[in-house]
């Protein structure tokens, strides 16, 4: 149910298909469409947690050509075309979403994510900043504003980001995480690795961090410690075994790519 793209983990969210509005103009709305609607966004998100984003795109598609004015349905179709690399397209979803409910958080932080993917920051913390208007408590904003942060270099700004983000919400492991592989860019290097300890004690399958782990402890001369945290990292996601994976989509900060380069050269 949840994409990730981008520096740090943005997050695309899942929004409700809900019960259709109806225009003026549109004929009553028959139960039988309703649970047609159902059945279509059940077999959606289905499709999404098996990593079938055509399938779960031609739902949506169903069901917004059954309800056109279901501004779900098209936020969720953008987050099946952020999932195949559809960016533009799925911008065009998120803006009938946004037009459809202009006081809705999920589309702006959605847009925001294929904004970052396209390497607008600037466009991607406007709709993140618009989301904190709505709702000043959203960690998803904080969090998904210091990613595009750090793609303009502000890496500082970034921080402050991810430190409110885990403030409100003390178990958003995703925040934590960001905040520590920032810290390290910065050269705080000791508090993030002390960081990405602790996390990787409470969320022992967590392979960002695992793999972060790695490449700092590889580079520090620690190579038991990093080959440990190897094995645990690769078996729970072998794409950090590609560096460029690494970082052009996961987008990690620089000193740890370079970290995790060394380590997976020696490998």
């Amino acid at each position: 149910m949840i994409k990730l793209i981008g520096i740090f983990l943005s997050l695309l969210l899942v929004f409700g298909w809900g019960t259709p509005v109806m225009a003026q103009s549109q004929p009553p709305i028959t139960q039988e469409q309703l649970r047609q609607g159902d059945e279509w966004a059940n077999q959606a998100f289905a499709a999404t947690n098996q990593g079938d984003f055509a399938t779960a795109e031609t739902y949506w598609t169903k069901i917004i050509e059954q309800f056109p004015t279901n501004a779900g349905a098209w936020s969720n179709r953008g987050n099946s075309r952020v999932s195949q690399n559809k960016l533009q397209e799925a911008i065009e979803d998120y803006n009938k979403a946004i037009e459809l409910a202009p006081n809705v958080t999920d589309p702006y932080l959605n847009r925001g994510a294929a904004l970052e993917g396209m390497g607008k920051w600037d466009d991607a913390i406007a709709d993140y900043n618009h989301v904190l208007e709505l709702d000043p408590n959203d960690v998803m904003a904080y969090n998904n504003r210091g990613n595009a942060k750090t793609g303009l270099g502000k890496w500082e700004d970034a921080i402050a980001d991810y430190k409110k983000s885990n403030e409100i919400a003390p178990n958003f492991a995703f925040a934590r995480a960001n905040y520590a592989l920032a810290l390290y860019e910065t050269g705080q290097k000791e508090q993030a690795i002390r960081e990405m300890r602790n996390i990787a004690r409470k969320y022992s399958k967590f392979a960002d961090v695992r793999a972060a782990l790695t490449a700092a402890y590889w580079v520090n001369g620690k190579q038991g410690e990093a080959e440990s945290n190897w094995v645990a990292a690769y078996g729970l996601d072998s794409r950090y075994k590609d560096i460029d994976w690494v970082k052009n989509i996961r987008r990690w900060p620089p000193s740890l790519v370079t970290a995790l380069d060394k380590f997976l050269k020696i490998q």
